[in-house]
Formats: structure tokens, sequence, C-alpha cells
């Protein structure tokens, strides 16, 4: 992991931390489930106090660009809930779908009532 902090800017040292990480996934350095750092790893790496690095984790936590996870520590989770909802949709279509596949029932079909049910959404 690279992250350059400027000791000399007027920027908290906190902030920079975040910035760099919300940079860094953006630019797919850092991808959902990637594991930060230790608190004292990272603080070691860059040299900076460990409660800096604990701030940056607690906004980062906060903002929900990271998840802190007991076994891995500090992780990439730019939407858990997101997530989430998108496997549990993923087991029920499994069912809904196999259900009109023995009915025979088309994906094109299938894809029809998506667009129409979309629709009372929009």
């Amino acid at each position: 992991m690279i992250i350059e902090i400027d000791f000399n800017s007027e920027e908290a040292l906190y902030l920079q931390l975040c910035n760099q990480i919300i940079m860094g996934i953006a630019t797919s350095r850092f991808r959902e489930g990637d594991p930060l750092p230790s608190v004292r790893q990272l603080a070691d790496s860059i040299g900076i106090n460990m409660h800096t690095v604990n701030k940056a984790y607690t906004v980062l936590k906060q903002e929900g660009y990271v998840k802190v996870d007991r076994r891995r520590g500090a992780v990439i989770a730019i939407d858990v809930d997101r997530m989430e909802t998108l496997e549990a949709l993923k087991k029920e279509l499994q069912v809904i779908l196999a259900k009109g596949s023995c009915k025979n029932i088309s994906k094109e079909e299938i894809h029809e009532l998506i667009e129409e049910i979309y629709e009372d959404y929009a």
C-alpha cells in the first residue's frame, strides 16, 4: 500500500490518509474486500501516530468506505448493505427463475417482466 503524506500541508494528517484511501478506491488500487494494514503497521510505515490512523479508519467507517472485522481488521467495504442485499436477491431470484424455467418461460419474457415491474417504481 502506497500512502503519501505531506507533513508540510495544512490539511490534517488523518484527512490526508482518508483522502489517499478514497482515491485508491476510486482508481481501483483498492477493491471491495481488500484488507487495510493494521493501525500499528500503517502508523509505523508512514511515521505517524497510531491515534491518527485510528481516527482516519473511524472516519472512513462512518462514511461507508470500510468496515471493521474483528478477524481481518479494517476492510474496504464501499457499501456492505448493498452487497448483502444483492446476495439475498440473487438467492431469491435463483428459485424464482428455476420455477420459470420449469414452466418454459424464456429469458426474454423474464426481462420484459422486470422492465414492466421497474416502470412502476420510476
